[in-house]
């Protein structure tokens, strides 16, 4: 850390629906480290563009999903999710993943709508990107592919505490801090209960005993036994209405592991089945963030507009992905 991070703004304690500004990439400099990064957490080349503006508190980032080694939930702190700012993925060869950016809180300051707005010279950021820009890869694979690295894949490092259901100040964080009401934060901690249930009556119990062959609280079940899963192609364009099909109909395309030719299905993705929206784009490129390799889909995948998980299921983990969709699970309107 430099010596300037030891007199950085400190936690601000945001709630949801505050309004921020994100510091000068001077500031925000002063507190990273030699590898652009605070507490673990990378600040990267696609924050830079938000130097300077004013945005609300989304989410209160005090959680996540561990989607690399798959153990649960993991803390955060001092950490807040903006809204309207995603990553682009400019920096990271394209990456169309669109996650949310987590934007430690001594990267902000809390301001009011009246207080008036400073211009953000941009030496700063002249100053701190080729930093970001060197620390976005790491040593490339052996086949010579980049090997990226953003926030998504050093997640574990930046939240390297586990949070365990039991802990239950996590859930009066949910309801404190905005993130959920007492009636999401308390279906969501009966779910995850039910979960743990399941998961120690498949190992205990014979089968007959078991609820719904101890599958998880969705109940989601692949209909495709043997073979390749179906595939179709609707060559579905920006803009389009299209509706995704019912538990049922998305079921049968997926095997005993729920996914689609590699694609997953999941209980929070099956909340929205029957729903209409419109198609938002067309993906084909992200990062994997257990390797940080490149993934390239063969076929297109779909995002559709304000479709992302709740974390209805996974005790309202506030990360809020971008559900990616195969065209066989959706149809066209109209």
């Amino acid at each position: 850390m430099t010596p300037a991070a030891t007199a950085a703004p400190g936690a601000l304690a945001l709630k949801v629906g505050e309004l921020v500004e994100v510091r000068s990439a001077e500031e925000i400099h002063a507190t990273l480290d030699e590898n652009g990064e605070l507490d673990g957490l990378p600040f990267m080349p696609e924050m830079l563009a938000f130097c300077g503006r004013r945005l609300t508190v989304h989410k209160v980032a005090h959680k996540l999903c561990d989607y690399i080694g798959h153990t649960g939930l993991r803390r955060m702190s001092e950490a807040v999710h903006l809204t309207e700012s995603r990553c682009d993925g400019s920096a990271h060869g394209g990456c169309e993943n669109a996650c949310s950016i987590y934007w430690k809180e001594q990267w902000l300051k809390r301001v009011s709508a009246d207080d008036p707005v400073t211009p953000t010279p941009d030496a700063g950021q002249r100053v701190l990107l080729p930093l970001l820009v060197r620390n976005s890869q790491k040593e490339p694979f052996d086949d010579g592919a980049v090997r990226w690295s953003c926030q998504g894949t050093e997640m574990q490092r930046a939240a390297p505490e586990a949070l365990p259901l039991k802990h239950l100040g996590q859930y009066r964080e949910d309801v404190v801090s905005g993130n959920a009401g007492v009636l999401q934060v308390l279906s969501a901690f009966l779910i995850a209960v039910f979960n743990r249930y399941q998961n120690l009556s498949k190992k205990l119990l014979p089968d007959f005993l078991l609820i719904r062959d101890g599958l998880h609280w969705g109940f989601l079940e692949g209909g495709v036994r043997s073979g390749r899963t179906p595939t179709e192609i609707l060559d579905l364009q920006p803009g389009e209405l299209v509706r995704i099909k019912s538990r049922e109909e998305i079921m049968a395309t997926l095997d005993s592991n729920l996914l689609n030719r590699g694609m997953g299905f999941d209980a929070e993705m099956s909340r929205f089945c029957g729903r209409t929206a419109r198609v938002k784009a067309r993906a084909t490129r992200c990062v994997d963030e257990r390797s940080g390799r490149m993934l390239t889909m063969k076929n297109p995948c779909i995002i559709l507009e304000d479709i992302v998980c709740e974390g209805a299921f996974t005790a309202n983990c506030p990360r809020q992905y971008v559900c990616w969709w195969r065209e066989i699970w959706l149809e066209r309107i109209g």
